[in-house]
């Protein structure tokens, strides 16, 4: 007797692999246990948007508001350091940058601030992409010197020309100023905890920019290239052009943190930036963890929280220096993927110390009866 195939069956056996796999894929998506973890970040953050100005003092807000500004910024780094393996220490020097574009603009213009803001990073993300391209054949010791080297010459630049005060002509500079102006505020974020707020959701706006790239296919490119660059190149892969475009998109969020940096400051000078901050930056995104997004935040907790915390206990932040370079030397002998992914496995580590050392005669007895 001859048996017919029925449709749905034809259909079935003629699926490719592929659409097997993106149904797969759908249907992890949809599982209620893949809809945990963002349900859990959305409510972090929406406590984080009311609670925070509530609980905390206006010099703690501040505190908060640098965090968030400056998750950014090691979001910007680690996604360099972690995601592609180029070893920068220019990053404070193009976040200087940022914010001398964005108070330039301030001041001459009339413009919104969140057109300022993508202003400002679209300009430093040319600039930061220039000032890399002498170093996108570099990589190691070689590419963390030469990037030194021009986050030193763009201080120095910016020391001379000076930071933007409302004065007239290019730099907007004027030393003979008895008033300096303040550099203005968005209109819904005029006080320092709407500030914060204002600042939270432009961090989270460059958290999902960065992850729809490593989503994509430049994620793909960028961690191919961090295993092995010359695999890549025998892989079809234009390794220049996706480094090129690493440089681009790191230097565009940490010029939207400049624009931040300004609005928050108020007053902008050249002692605001160093060239030894670029080096405190790479320490801490080492520490918190360069290879995952979480360590973006705890970076920007450990540089700019532990500070505010130091002076308000009358301790000078200058032990920072020392924390650091213990917390790099641990990170690089015990725990190479930071903070963020060691300290849950010591945790558990010694969860499980306990529950030997205290729990194990209590099962004995339970055992024994």
């Amino acid at each position: 007797m001859k048996t017919e195939t029925s449709a749905p069956a034809a259909e079935t056996a003629a699926t490719s692999p592929g659409s097997a796999m993106a149904a797969a894929r759908a249907k992890r998506r949809l599982e209620p246990r893949s809809m945990i973890r963002p349900a859990v970040i959305a409510a972090l953050l929406a406590c984080v948007l009311l609670f925070v100005p509530s609980i905390f003092s206006l010099y703690y807000v501040d505190a908060w508001t640098q965090v968030a500004i400056y998750s950014i910024v090691t979001l910007g780094l680690g996604l360099l350091v972690g995601r592609v393996g180029m070893v920068s220490l220019g990053q404070g020097a193009v976040l200087a940058m940022g914010a001398w574009v964005s108070a330039r603009l301030l001041f001459a213009t009339g413009l919104p601030f969140p057109v300022v803001l993508l202003a400002g990073g679209l300009i430093t993300m040319v600039l930061g992409t220039l000032v890399g391209l002498p170093a996108l054949r570099m990589s190691g010791l070689y590419l963390a010197l030469i990037t030194l080297m021009l986050a030193g010459a763009i201080t120095v630049v910016l020391q001379n020309i000076n930071f933007p005060n409302g004065g007239h002509g290019f730099t907007g500079y004027n030393a003979s100023t008895v008033h300096i102006p303040p550099i203005r505020r968005p209109a819904i974020a005029a006080t320092d905890p709407a500030f914060f707020r204002y600042s939270v959701v432009v961090a989270i706006l460059m958290f999902l920019l960065v992850l729809v790239h490593l989503r994509g296919r430049p994620g793909r490119a960028w961690a191919a290239i961090r295993q092995s660059e010359a695999a890549s190149l025998a892989g079809g892969i234009n390794t220049t052009l996706f480094k090129l475009w690493a440089f681009a998109l790191a230097s565009f969020i940490t010029g939207i943190a400049g624009g931040l940096v300004a609005g928050s400051f108020r007053y902008l000078n050249s002692l605001t930036f160093s060239t030894a901050d670029s080096i405190t930056l790479l320490a801490v995104v080492l520490m918190g963890g360069a290879y995952s997004m979480t360590g973006a935040i705890v970076a920007a907790f450990l540089l700019k929280f532990l500070q505010a915390l130091l002076n308000d206990w009358g301790v000078s932040p200058d032990w920072l220096t020392i924390l650091f370079g213990i917390g790099v030397l641990q990170v690089l002998t015990t725990a190479p993927r930071g903070i963020v992914e060691q300290m849950p496995k010591d945790l558990a580590r010694l969860g499980r110390l306990i529950r030997g050392r205290f729990g194990h005669p209590a099962t004995t007895q339970e055992s024994a009866e």
